[in-house]
């Protein structure tokens, strides 16, 4: 009986150290982001911008824990979303010469692809671009999770 009930108890006790551990994956990303940019701060930029799109959540690779939706505009000084993340960590913004919506795709042509910054917030974001960054050399727009190696969302926006 001894044995059987130190057995039940380190099971318990490992299955709710297993179910924190995923929780602080998933929470600590949404505690350490810095503040979003504002719809007014995001809405001042969007009047310079050369392209438009929409990240959906109806891509192949997007699930109920890796989407983004809103609006998203891209000029040479920044690209934002006016819209929501799936929370997360690590999240890049990459720009890709060919539209891809899963992780195979994006491994597939990752090399081809540049990055352009950190994803830092999941209301609303701002990144800004570098001067070096052609906008018309690419035609889509890609939220990456280093971390996972996890598609979040993509948009063509030519």
């Amino acid at each position: 009986m001894k044995i059987q009930k130190i057995i039940l108890l380190s099971f318990t006790h490992i299955s709710m150290l297993a179910v924190g551990f995923v929780i602080g994956i998933y929470v600590l990303p949404i505690l350490a982001a810095p503040p979003a940019p504002s719809a007014l701060e995001i809405n001042a930029v969007v009047s310079e911008a050369d392209y438009q799109t929409e990240f959906v959540r109806e891509l192949k690779g997007s699930d109920t824990l890796h989407w983004g939706e809103g609006k998203v505009s891209l000029s040479q000084h920044y690209i934002t979303l006016l819209g929501e993340l799936a929370p997360g960590p690590e999240y890049k913004l990459y720009l890709s010469p060919e539209f891809v919506e899963t992780e195979a795709e994006f491994e597939q042509l990752k090399t081809q692809m540049t990055l352009v910054g950190d994803v830092k917030t999941f209301d609303n974001f701002m990144v800004p671009v570098d001067q070096s960054i052609d906008l018309s050399k690419f035609n889509t727009v890609i939220v990456w999770c280093e971390a996972f190696s996890e598609f979040i969302t993509a948009a063509q926006y030519r």
